[in-house]
């Protein structure tokens, strides 16, 4: 009974070091996640001096919709050309999760600047999944080198929801 007790006890206290180290190491990855967008260049980025701070929409904004229904997962628009500076409002309307993640075939001078304008990132050139109607993802085209940027909904992916964006 004494063994049985004693077992317990020390699982308990293993179990707390371990969460306690969990949130020690969600706060160290926090910190260091906030840290590139301070201006820092991320793993990966292109040579120093390019902008990494997120630049604001200063053009006109586009809408796209998210839809996933009877004639299949698309975005609507799914090809749209903007300038520098314009913004996309990418809009769930229906068919989710969705969400706006870019091939790592665009344009090398444009991956930073559009890294770092994607807000509530998922990952690298992804933004964050939306869930439920009228739920939007902003990403602005300010600072983005022209050229084509080939997008996607990571879940719809084998349903061909993907499209392209155009810099000018």
């Amino acid at each position: 009974m004494r063994f049985s007790a004693l077992a317990v006890a020390v699982s308990a206290v293993a179990l707390m070091a371990c969460g306690g180290g969990d949130k020690a190491n969600t706060a160290d990855t926090g910190a260091s996640a906030a840290a590139p967008a301070a201006g820092a260049p991320a793993a990966g980025a292109p040579a120093a001096g390019e902008a990494l701070a997120a630049a604001p929409v200063t053009g006109t904004m586009h809408e796209v919709k998210m839809l996933g229904d009877e004639k299949g997962y698309r975005y609507e628009p799914a090809d749209l050309t903007v300038k520098q500076g314009d913004g996309i409002k990418f809009i769930m309307v229906s068919g989710a999760p969705h969400n706006v993640a870019f091939d790592p075939t665009i344009p090398e001078a444009g991956k930073a600047q559009l890294n770092a304008n994607i807000p509530n990132k998922m990952g690298d050139l992804s933004s964050q999944m939306v869930m439920n109607p009228n739920e939007e993802i902003v990403i602005s085209f300010a600072g983005v080198a022209p050229g084509a940027y080939p997008y996607h909904c990571t879940p719809h992916l084998a349903m061909n929801m993907k499209g392209t964006i155009t810099v000018q």
